[in-house]
């Protein structure tokens, strides 16, 4: 199971941290990754870290803005966001993938286990 936390209503140029807690099957993942789909458009990837050597990867439009990070104790990974825009507003969902490769791991057909998601709602 995954369970994503954290969204809310936040003004533009505000933070959010979103968390993403997984347990069970979906514990054999390599990679975790964060996705988000606004209204009327499709699901898109967003960030993504590897369990074991903390490899990370950021869509282009979140560079430098977001940052993504993993508790392996916890079992948790966690999406920093800063500096957010109206642009930014979504249902962020976490799902966990079992492959590690940049290129791969930026596609939902990677993954296999989704969380519910999250909305993340920003106000201009």
């Amino acid at each position: 199971q995954l369970q994503a936390s954290g969204g809310g209503l936040v003004q533009a140029g505000g933070s959010l941290r979103l968390s993403c807690a997984a347990s069970g099957r979906t514990f054999s993942s390599v990679t975790m990754g964060w996705f988000r789909q606004a209204p009327g458009k499709e699901r898109e990837f967003v960030a993504a870290v590897s369990w074991t050597a903390g490899r990370t990867y950021y869509a282009d439009s979140v560079k430098g803005r977001f940052t993504v990070s993993r508790d392996n104790a916890k079992n948790t990974v966690y999406l920093q966001m800063n500096s957010l825009k109206p642009e930014d507003t979504a249902v962020y969902y976490c799902a966990t993938s079992r492959y590690l490769a940049a290129t791969i791991v930026v596609a939902t057909t990677a993954y296999d286990y989704w969380g519910q998601g999250t909305l993340v709602t920003v106000s201009s």
